[in-house]
C-alpha cells in the first residue's frame, strides 16, 4: 500500500503532512483558485477528513515512473454517497508537489462545498498558526 494511502486511511495527519512538499499546490474540486503551500494544503486535508464519513480508497493507479498516482475514493457526506479521485504528483524527493481532487455526483459535491465552507475559518486559522511557527 502506498504511504500516502496508508496515512490517509489511518487518519495520520502528521504522516500526510510529512509527505507534502513545501511548494505543494492543492486544487480543490470546489474552489476556482488553487491553494499554494504546505500549511494550507495540510489544513484543508484535515478539514476534509473531518467532514467525510466512511472514507475509503477503493483503487490506486500509478504511472510507470511512480511519480504520478490516482487514488479513487468513496465516502459519505450529509447522507450522500460521494466518489472522487485524488491525483498526486511526487517531486524528485518523493514529496507531493501537486494535489488535485475531483468528485461526483454534483449533489455530493455541493454538500462537500457547504461542509468545507463551514470549516474554512478553522482551516485558515490552522494554516496561519502552522505558517507562523
Amino acid at each position: 500500500m502506498h504511504p500516502f494511502r496508508q496515512a490517509v486511511e489511518n487518519r495520520d495527519h502528521a504522516a500526510v503532512e510529512a509527505l507534502l512538499a513545501e511548494n505543494v499546490v492543492f486544487t480543490s474540486p470546489i474552489a476556482f483558485k488553487p491553494y499554494p503551500g504546505k500549511a494550507i494544503t495540510a489544513a484543508i486535508l484535515r478539514g476534509v477528513l473531518r467532514v467525510l464519513q466512511d472514507f475509503a480508497y477503493v483503487r490506486e493507479i500509478a504511472g510507470p515512473d511512480g511519480r504520478d498516482h490516482a487514488f479513487v475514493f468513496t465516502a459519505t457526506i450529509d447522507g450522500r454517497q460521494i466518489q472522487g479521485c485524488d491525483f498526486l504528483h511526487f517531486d524528485e524527493k518523493g514529496k507531493i508537489d501537486d494535489f488535485t481532487v475531483m468528485v461526483r455526483p454534483l449533489s455530493a459535491a455541493k454538500a462537500l462545498s457547504e461542509a468545507m465552507g463551514a470549516q474554512f475559518d478553522r482551516i485558515t486559522r490552522e494554516a496561519t498558526e502552522v505558517a507562523g511557527r
